[in-house]
């Protein structure tokens, strides 16, 4: 059984708009993914959520996204290298601030929704943000998603020496490529606490899940995603740490 390292998009609320329960999630998670003020977030929200992880001994890690607070972050846009690697060193750089003045540090970079896909799917941008990583701190590790076939981003993460955190998904359905379903398909999201947890527990052993043409997918992952947007969401995150503690112990 893998020491599968849960981690959270968390710290989402702007101004006086709250998402997430973060307070009743932190508790359970190894790594918290805090939005960086692009997507979501603000000073004093960033400021907030870093004093709570810190609280909770958990790991904290920018969350940086395109600029796009009116999308959420989740529409593509389009930047060269250079501006990609401003915009993460921006945001990054301003997360650590805020937790150093708390006795904290940023420990690792998971990008956020149209980034991250878009760097899954282009190898050139994938490239960029690895350079941007090592650029600000080559000891960051970069979260990024776990493929059928990691070999190609484990030989750009090579390339730059930086170390790469391969994350699975326990409520999502995944295509024979080891891609995330698109959530306009049916079947897309699991909704069952059953199944998200029995997924859980599949991926922690290195057994195969079911992809969506029936065929056997291995994923080898690192790291864990779980989602704290609501209260049925908090209940599967606590029984999925209980789970899996107790299938890692000895």
């Amino acid at each position: 059984m893998n020491r599968l390292l849960l981690n959270c998009d968390i710290g989402e609320s702007f101004g006086s708009w709250t998402m997430g329960l973060d307070a009743e999630v932190m508790p359970f998670i190894d790594c918290a993914n805090i939005a960086c003020g692009f997507h979501a977030g603000d000073p004093s929200i960033m400021r907030k959520t870093v004093s709570l992880a810190l609280s909770h001994g958990v790991r904290i890690g920018a969350h940086p996204a395109y600029q796009d607070l009116a999308g959420f972050g989740r529409r593509s846009m389009a930047y060269g290298a250079q501006e990609l690697q401003d915009l993460l060193h921006y945001q990054i750089g301003a997360l650590d601030g805020i937790c150093r003045a708390q006795g904290g540090r940023v420990s690792y970079v998971k990008p956020h929704g149209a980034m991250y896909n878009d760097m899954m799917a282009n190898p050139a941008q994938l490239r960029a943000v690895i350079q941007a990583v090592a650029a600000y701190d080559r000891q960051l590790p970069l979260m990024l998603m776990a493929t059928r076939d990691n070999s190609a981003a484990q030989a750009l993460g090579n390339e730059y020496g930086v170390t790469l955190w391969f994350e699975a998904f326990a409520d999502r359905a995944y295509d024979n490529a080891g891609r995330l379903v698109s959530r306009q398909a049916p079947g897309a999201v699991h909704h069952d606490p059953e199944t998200i947890i029995g997924q859980a527990l599949t991926i922690a052993r290195g057994d195969a899940l079911t992809a969506n043409d029936g065929s056997a997918l291995h994923l080898k992952a690192n790291t864990l995603c779980v989602h704290g947007d609501n209260a049925s969401s908090v209940a599967a995150v606590q029984r999925i740490r209980e789970a899996l503690d107790r299938q890692s112990a000895p």
